[in-house]
């Protein structure tokens, strides 16, 4: 397969070979194409490494959500109202 760049693309791969960073500006795209492959495929399985810390807290809150264990947005409101009313005095 031929992929033809876009010459700003091209210009970038050329310095990086200059840098000594890839050996050839072939080289590098094949790099940069598989981690970039690599990446979507690991984000198609599920919560990259980033997002690995939060899904204990999702999962808590899911529960939960499930077992009636929240407060609706008016009650949080009107509890939120009483304690400004009660700090004002």
């Amino acid at each position: 397969m031929a992929i033809t760049l876009h010459p700003d693309q091209e210009a970038w791969l050329e310095a990086r070979v200059a840098n000594g960073d890839f050996a050839s500006v072939e080289a590098a795209a094949r790099q940069l194409l598989s981690e970039r492959i690599a990446e979507l495929a690991k984000g198609e399985d599920g919560a990259s490494d980033d997002e690995a810390w939060m899904k204990p807290y999702i999962d808590e809150g899911l529960a939960a959500l499930d077992r009636g264990a929240f407060v609706s947005l008016e009650e949080h409101k009107a509890r939120y109202a009483a304690l400004l009313a009660s700090l004002k005095g």
